[in-house]
C-alpha cells in the first residue's frame, strides 16, 4: 500500500527499481592493482628523490559512465593499454636535462615528458586526462590513484 492507502501496482514498483540512467561504475585495479615499473626523478627536490630512481607503481582506476551495448562501462583493455604505455619508461619533467641525455644516448623513446614534476599526484592527474581522452564519450568521470610505495599514494579517491 502507498501512504494514501492505495494499493501499489506492480508496474509502479518496477518503475521505482529502474534507474533513470544506465550510468554505472567500473573499477580496475581496486583490489588487485595494475602494476608498472618506471623511473623518475624530482628535479627540484632537496632530498634523495632528486636522483634518478624507479618504483613499482600500483595503479587503480574508477570509471563512471553509461552502459554500452556490450553491457560494460568500458573495455578493461582500453584502460590498461593507456597505463601500460608508461611501463618500463622514464618519467621526467619537460625541462629536465635528462630528457636531452636520453635523446643523445639513443633512448629518447624511453622518456615520457610531463609538464609538471613526476610525482604520484601528477601521474594520477595526467593518467586521468589521458584516459578521459582515450575512452568513449559515454564516460562521465575518470579517477586514478597511483601508489609509489606502500606509504605514498596520490590521486582521486577510488
Amino acid at each position: 500500500m502507498t501512504e494514501s492507502g492505495a494499493v501499489a501496482r506492480d508496474d509502479d514498483a518496477a518503475d521505482a527499481r529502474t534507474p533513470a540512467t544506465d550510468e554505472r561504475v567500473l573499477y580496475v585495479g581496486r583490489d588487485r592493482p595494475i602494476r608498472i615499473s618506471a623511473g623518475h626523478r624530482l628535479m627540484h627536490h632537496d632530498g634523495k628523490c632528486s636522483r634518478p630512481h624507479g618504483h613499482n607503481y600500483e595503479i587503480a582506476v574508477r570509471v563512471t559512465g553509461d552502459l554500452t551495448e556490450e553491457g560494460w562501462v568500458v573495455d578493461k583493455g582500453d584502460i590498461t593499454s593507456v597505463i601500460s604505455e608508461w611501463d618500463h619508461m622514464f618519467l621526467l619533467e619537460a625541462d629536465d636535462p635528462l630528457v636531452e641525455a636520453f635523446e643523445s644516448s639513443g633512448d629518447g623513446d624511453a622518456v615520457v615528458e610531463l609538464e609538471r614534476p613526476p610525482t604520484a599526484e601528477v601521474m594520477a592527474a595526467v593518467l586521468e586526462e589521458r584516459l578521459a581522452d582515450a575512452l568513449p564519450e559515454t564516460v562521465s568521470d575518470v579517477a586514478v590513484q597511483v601508489s609509489e610505495t606502500a606509504e605514498l599514494c596520490g590521486g582521486s579517491p577510488i
